[in-house]
């Protein structure tokens, strides 16, 4: 996941190949809600990793369930089964309405005090309808902050009142289709002795998420009635039991920003279209029917029980006028789509939009419109037509109101045929559903190469380019590049195969470099399945690695390698050619140096405080030594290049050093003034 403060999209040009998508948010925050109500345990296979479950899971814990997560996406639930919740307890919930609305419900009907609360948007979600149906019931409940809005108390600490049951519970249906889900998991828990009766108010909105609850409390043993999703029966007797083992079905919401990749980018000539693994045609989630809309729009869209495949079809895609109350929240991946579409799309019927993670109406007219769109909203529609020519797009930095769909939605918008890059700020807001996804993205999208973004960091021996440089590459989001480290790993595996750092040996030193098994694990370095990092930092690879770049042949072979690390979103690369040989097209170039006895004074002071003993001016006479070598060999000397910028770091820190090369990298993009805000 991308934890840096915005995350730059060069202009992408192509998408194929395969996506394995994280387990269903709605499906699975239900699941282990319902699994802590049951008698019995419950195994949780392909449960989704994220900020709202791991709320739920903390949750649970607190009010006495048993949670052991064995380890990868399993996860087993042992159900308080009849018992009383731990009590008092205060309850974070995040920003994750899928655990405030229905936990508040459950607990209210298993008794006990609680204090739910979340972070300040959480707080503007509004929660008065199901409080108000609760209250009903006789549930005893206040509000801590503003009515109608969390945080709440639960106040019942002697156990559950006599309960209201005798008339049928009536609930809005069209502000949020959580609120009667609430009250359906929680329902059962009063049911023991009589049938229970809901009734909606007004229509019901989002029905497929209701339909979705009703078969997951079928599989924990409570099977509800409904007459045209306006009455809903509870039968009396109603007992939850674990079904042992069940699986999360993939997240169709999630699936929606994948198909609509396959819809709107070209094809690789390798391989066709985009396929997604984990959920199909026949999926449980409303969010499926994305497929239809995509279709409608120009999509080819194949699928089986768990997968579907997508290709771009109609180019331009169609404008669509579309109520969109069956996939509201993928629906916001179709006002992405509208930008590549002839003429303007209109989405209906999306008023829960703005009491959502934030006001998703507003906020996706507002970064619309910063990308050239044309857009009208109102209280429950939005209608998108696209900028008018290639001319009219705009590049942006997509601010996400900590909405992790904002997010993922914008990102499509680096496919723009302006071939504009595209930033998106706070991007480890997609933890909430889906904390890969950027990866997942880049596993399949292409760009044209000179797009993908490249700084060099060029300097001599123990100037701090490489630490300099990792640091700007984890501040941008940016890969890395430890070029010297090439040639550290060169050597050393040379010298393995016996073979001497020299001439006579320089083509089949050559030869090894072109194959060498490297990967780069975090702070780790691999050949092979060997961990070397210790075994290539010390002095002497350092000198082996300076005698080993001095070898023409063996710079040539390593040319490739050190091009392939040029992937999305970017590169940071340090060594002594990256701007004058490797990547001389790079946007910006640093040179890094210090003077020779302040480089000595550091790498002194590195070896004693690693226990090694050193005498400084012996390390000044080596270094001296190796900048005279490497600077006056023949192929790529080291030098600044010509359009490098110079910076003396003598008497800056690290934090300097990072920070001056990332201004000067923000002078250099298109959205600096944003970045600043």
């Amino acid at each position: 996941m991308y934890s840096t403060a915005f995350l730059d999209l060069p202009p992408l040009k192509a998408a194929s190949g395969e996506v394995h998508l994280p387990g269903s948010k709605s499906i699975s925050n239900r699941v282990l809600l319902l699994a802590a109500l049951s008698n019995g345990t419950t195994t949780v296979q392909d449960l989704l990793a994220s900020d709202d479950t791991r709320v739920m899971l903390d949750a649970l814990r607190q009010i006495g369930c048993t949670v052991d997560e064995t380890g990868g996406s399993t996860v087993r639930i042992t159900g308080l089964g009849g018992r009383a919740p731990v009590s008092p307890a205060k309850l974070f919930m995040g920003n994750a309405g899928t655990a405030m609305r229905p936990l508040t419900a459950a607990l209210a009907l298993l008794g006990g005090e609680f204090e739910l609360a979340g972070v300040p948007r959480m707080h503007e979600r509004p929660i008065g309808d199901l409080v108000d149906a609760l209250r009903q019931l006789g549930c005893q409940i206040d509000y801590l902050g503003n009515d109608g809005y969390p945080p709440l108390r639960i106040a019942q600490p002697q156990g559950v009142p006599a309960l209201a049951l005798a008339t049928p519970i009536r609930v809005r249906g069209d502000v949020s289709s959580q609120f009667l889900t609430a009250l359906l998991m929680a329902l059962p828990l009063a049911a023991g002795t009589q049938s229970i009766v809901i009734e909606v108010v007004g229509e019901l909105i989002s029905k497929p998420y209701i339909a979705i609850t009703l078969q997951l409390l079928a599989r924990f043993g409570i099977v509800v009635e409904h007459q045209n999703w306006q009455r809903f029966t509870i039968p009396v007797g109603s007992r939850y039991q674990s079904p042992g083992d069940i699986p999360v079905e993939a997240d169709a919401s999630s699936a929606s920003y994948f198909i609509a990749l396959g819809a709107i980018a070209t094809s690789t000539s390798s391989q066709k279209g985009i396929k997604i693994q984990g959920v199909g045609l026949d999926s449980i989630q409303g969010d499926i029917r994305f497929v239809e809309a995509a279709r409608a729009m120009g999509a080819v869209v194949t699928g089986g029980p768990n997968w579907l495949h997508i290709e771009r079809g109609a180019w331009p895609l169609k404008a669509i006028d579309l109520d969109c109350n069956h996939i509201p929240d993928a629906a916001m991946t179709l006002a992405v789509m509208a930008l590549y579409a002839q003429g303007t799309t209109t989405l209906r019927n999306i008023a829960s939009w703005r009491v959502k993670e934030t006001d998703r109406i507003a906020a996706m007219a507002t970064e619309l419109r910063k990308l050239g769109a044309t857009v009208e909203e109102g209280a429950d529609f939005i209608r998108v037509t696209p900028p008018a020519q290639i001319a009219d797009w705009k590049t942006a930095s997509i601010h996400t109101y900590d909405d992790h769909r904002v997010a993922m939605c914008f990102s499509l918008a680096a496919f723009n045929p302006a071939q504009l890059p595209v930033r998106i700020e706070d991007p480890q807001c997609v933890a909430k559903t889906f904390p890969d996804y950027f990866e997942a993205l880049f596993s399949v999208a292409q760009a044209v190469t000179h797009h993908i973004p490249v700084i060099c960091l060029d300097g001599p021996t123990a100037s701090g380019k490489g630490t300099v440089a990792a640091a700007v590459a984890k501040r941008l989001g940016f890969g890395f590049l430890d070029s010297g480290a090439l040639y550290r790993i060169t050597a050393l595996a040379a010298l393995r195969a016996g073979l001497s750092l020299d001439a006579d040996h320089e083509a089949r030193i050559a030869a090894m470099a072109q194959t060498l098994p490297v990967r780069f694990e975090g702070d780790k370095v691999l050949l092979g399945s060997d961990d070397i990092t210790g075994a290539i930092r010390t002095e002497e690879a350092g000198m082996n690695a300076s005698r080993v770049s001095a070898l023409p042949a063996v710079r040539t072979a390593l040319v490739a390698l050190q091009h392939s690390f040029q992937r999305l979103p970017g590169l940071v690369a340090d060594g002594r050619d990256m701007g004058t040989v490797i990547f001389p097209n790079a946007p910006l170039k640093v040179y890094l140096t210090a003077s020779a006895a302040c480089r000595a004074e550091r790498r002194y002071k590195q070896l004693i405080s690693k226990g090694f003993s050193a005498n400084i001016e012996d390390l000044r006479a080596d270094l001296e030594a190796r900048d005279a070598r490497d600077s006056s060999r023949s192929v790529a000397p080291l030098k600044p290049a010509q359009d490098a910028l110079v910076l003396d770091n003598s008497t800056l820190t690290i934090d300097e050093a990072v920070n001056q090369v990332l201004v000067w990298w923000q002078e250099r993009q298109p959205f600096a003034v944003s970045a600043q805000g």
